[in-house]
């Protein structure tokens, strides 16, 4: 039906011509979606102006406006009518008369109508008071009458509203959230509501509202396209219910979904979170930049005064090579060249996540406009940043929102494609299955202080339900994928193995300890053949928890907690049956080793060599392919005591990260000393950003360190007192602990803790004070981990006694949460 037709059917201005024309419109199904919207609308446009040229033929001084949705010109099949007669302060009866024949047409045909009767400033001064009506009033638009006298109006109200935005635009958000608090978010809701939800049509109008304001504006990208999909889904369920109702019941979704002609219920629920995803990323992002223009409004004046009256230059303080944080969001650097650094992305968004800031959209729109590809398999620089992004705790979440809203996400992890915006059906999941994969990560960055591998239990977090964007079993399907995944991120085979099995056997624990007799002893057997290692283990134990914590309150309890808890006791004791502690050999010194030993105890002072180092990449590639791993720190030391905080503290006052460090003791060859020694320290580090200090530089102040003319505490104190940390997330707290039988020749400290500038020099100078030798360790850091074990021996060479190693492991986790 064209709109003449529709006019045709309306030329008798009563209810039954357009019942006959609107019946036929939501019945003939030529039409749908947006135009079947706006067909509806200038239907109804042309009835109600023809009523008012019946009742009113000569219209000075009164006009009929349409308001909120109805003023957009979108009606769907059950949606109220938002009506506004205004007029100029007419006779009171007249103005009266002229409302019950507009109204009365409107209630016989049982349409809903919210109605007003108002002068101009009677509607201006109504808006100042109520928001809601001024958001309608933002809409308004001319139907019949005098069409100056609602120019007039719309012109006010605009103006209004601009100059009153810093006031109102608060009290919008305050509503916003209200409404977000009420009913929950949209696209992790079952049966949502597509209006009134966080994420709905109501955040959309409030976002369009916004712009009208001037002073921020929404992302644009896909924004008119998610809103139109929540419209068509509320269009549909008009027709499949008959009601005004914008709820998405459970028992309508299959017959809405149909009414779109989509595949099932599970199809048109996606589309919908999809839809609400992309309105909820433009609400943050806008309302960030709201209250940012309210601040900068706010202090303005004060610093024009200060500055004589210039502009003030916005501060950059560095996060990352190539990331800077620019007025609260992490931004890229000038000189960042995303087009030719693959790595860019993660990297930003890992240092984002842990300075608790938001990612700059625009940094985010040119990285994924411009980045590269990375290499398969990955460089270990990625590998790292990915880590350290999922271990950054409850800020992960809106980064990684923020990469997905430019598509980066499914580019770096395509199978992510799969599980984006998927319902589960399961009112014990609180999220989609893309999110639960988020939470999961975000609840296991708080165990990381329990395992040996941090790095593992957050990928597998990531990973461990990525089957379920596949048919059958989720944990089948999943195991073959975090194999193909862990490849491409660049782990080793053992590592990928072990990633395989945690994927795999995600459900064990729980499954196991819930619903099998623990007492039998074939049911520990099982689960010790499926797991295999005590490491193993120790990581899907961490795994399990963080997977039931991220699923929702009724997914873990003290009870299941303590049943799992029990079954990874008795399952830890075959496995360690099974396999007993041996002390690996200690490699021999490389012939250069051997040359900076000896040259070390000539000198009597300390010899270093800084090298760069590559990770080599596939066999079929050349070398110049592999990734910097930092550059290999080589150095030889006379046995001393303070060799270790020395090193670590001239490290952390050049801002150099040691990403992995060795330290053992190296008897000289008979023909140099019988009775030499020297401590030879094998690390890898990087700079936190900007280039490596020169070798003479550091062997310059590691002397002074090591003869005390250099007061490492002192200044890096000063420089923390100048630069004060970054307000982040809360790190989980380190942990000390002294693992049993671990050699017969030492005891062994694990530390795992939040890497930090100078965490290496604290834990040096705390066991130096325990009067404690350090015969060796193995440092290594795994995104923002440090997990560090030191083996210690007292002043005779001997392991501690169990007493004095559990002091000393609790005076350093005293003196590291200091």
């Amino acid at each position: 039906m064209t709109r003449t037709d529709d006019r045709n059917k309306t030329d008798d201005t009563g209810p039954s011509g357009y019942a006959a024309a609107r019946l036929h419109l939501l019945t003939e199904g030529a039409r749908s979606g947006p135009p079947r919207r706006t067909a509806l609308a200038e239907l109804t446009d042309d009835w109600l102006t023809g009523l008012f040229t019946a009742a009113a033929p000569s219209a000075k001084g009164i006009s009929l406006i349409a308001v909120g949705g109805y003023g957009r010109g979108e009606l769907s099949p059950r949606s109220d009518l938002d009506l506004l007669l205004l007029h100029d302060g007419a006779d009171p009866a007249a103005v009266a008369a002229l409302a019950d024949r507009l109204w009365y047409p409107v209630w016989d045909l049982g349409i809903s109508l919210d109605h007003s009767v108002r002068t101009p400033a009677e509607a201006r001064k109504t808006a100042g008071e109520d928001l809601k009506v001024q958001l309608g009033l933002l809409d308004a638009r001319h139907l019949a009458g005098d069409l100056g006298l609602t120019a007039g109006l719309r012109t006010a109200i605009l103006a209004d509203w601009r100059n009153q935005a810093p006031k109102r635009l608060p009290e919008l958000q305050e509503l916003c959230a209200e409404r977000a608090e009420r009913h929950g978010e949209l696209r992790f809701l079952l049966e949502p509501d597509l209006k009134e939800a966080r994420g709905g049509l109501r955040d959309a109008t409030a976002l369009r509202a916004v712009a009208a304001s001037w002073l921020a504006d929404a992302p644009r990208e896909g924004l008119a396209d998610a809103r139109r999909r929540l419209l068509d889904a509320r269009d549909a369920l008009h027709l499949v219910t008959g009601r005004a109702t914008d709820r998405l019941a459970l028992q309508e979704q299959d017959q809405v979904a149909a009414e779109l002609g989509l595949l099932d219920a599970d199809t048109l629920l996606r589309q919908v979170y999809e839809a609400a995803r992309v309105i909820s990323y433009a609400g943050d992002v806008t309302w960030r930049e709201v209250n940012r223009v309210l601040r900068a409004r706010a202090v303005r004046p004060r610093l024009r005064a200060m500055l004589g009256g210039g502009k003030p230059v916005a501060e950059r303080s560095p996060l990352a090579e190539g990331v800077v944080e620019q007025e609260g969001e992490a931004v890229l650097a000038r000189t960042a060249r995303p087009e030719r650094d693959p790595v860019l992305p993660l990297r930003a968004a890992a240092a984002a996540a842990q300075a608790a800031l938001p990612l700059s959209p625009h940094a985010v729109r040119r990285m994924a406009a411009t980045a590269r590809p990375l290499p398969t398999p990955w460089p270990a620089e990625a590998r790292e940043q990915l880590i350290t992004l999922l271990g950054s705790g409850r800020p992960t979440v809106d980064v990684w929102e923020a990469l997905e809203a430019e598509g980066l996400i499914s580019r770096l992890l395509p199978d992510w494609e799969r599980v984006r915006c998927r319902p589960q059906r399961n009112a014990v999941h609180l999220w989609t299955v893309d999110r639960h994969l988020i939470e999961t990560a975000v609840r296991a960055s708080a165990l990381t202080r329990r395992v040996s591998r941090p790095d593992l239990l957050l990928v597998a977090a990531l990973l461990h339900d990525i089957g379920k964007g596949w048919p059958g079993d989720h944990s089948v399907a999943g195991e073959i994928i975090a194999k193909d995944v862990a490849a491409r991120l660049g782990f080793d085979r053992a590592d990928v193995a072990v990633l395989a099995t945690l994927v795999r056997h995600h459900l064990l624990l729980v499954e196991t300890a819930t619903r099998r007799d623990l007492d039998d002893p074939a049911t520990v057997r099982a689960v010790a053949d499926a797991v295999g290692s005590e490491s193993t283990l120790e990581l899907l134990h961490a795994l399990t928890e963080a997977d039931a914590l991220a699923t929702g309150p009724a997914a873990w309890s003290t009870w299941r907690g303590s049943l799992v808890t029990d079954l990874v006791r008795r399952v830890a004791a075959v496995l360690a049956g099974e396999h007993p502690d041996t002390e690996p050999e200690t490699a021999a010194p490389t012939a250069e080793q051997e040359r900076l030993a000896i040259e070390a105890h000539r000198t009597g002072g300390p010899v270093l060599a800084l090298r760069a180092q590559a990770e080599p990449g596939p066999p079929e590639e050349s070398a110049e392919t592999g990734e910097p791993l930092g550059v290999e720190l080589l150095i030889a030391v006379p046995d001393q005591p303070g060799v270790l905080p020395a090193l670590a503290g001239v490290l952390a006052l050049h801002r150099l990260t040691v990403r992995t460090g060795g330290l053992r003791t190296l008897r000289l060859p008979d023909d140099v000393d019988d009775d030499g020694s020297v401590l030879l320290l094998d690390w890898r580090v990087a700079a936190e950003y900007g280039s490596l200090p020169q070798a003479a530089r550091l062997r310059a102040d590691l002397v002074r360190a090591l003869d005390g003319s250099l007061d490492i505490t002192s200044r890096l104190a000063e420089r923390d007192a100048a630069y004060p940390r970054r307000r982040g997330r809360a790190a989980p707290p380190p942990r000390v602990t002294v693992a049993p039988a671990a050699s017969r020749h030492a005891t062994v400290i694990e530390v795992r803790a939040q890497d930090a500038p100078g965490l290496l020099f604290r834990i040096g100078t705390a066991l130096e004070k325990a009067a404690v030798r350090v015969r060796s360790m193995h440092v290594s850091t795994l995104g923002a981990n440090a997990v560090d074990a030191f083996y210690v021996t007292s002043g005779t060479g001997a392991p501690l006694p169990p007493e004095d190693a559990t002091a000393t492991a609790r005076a350093l986790e005293e003196a590291l949460r200091a």
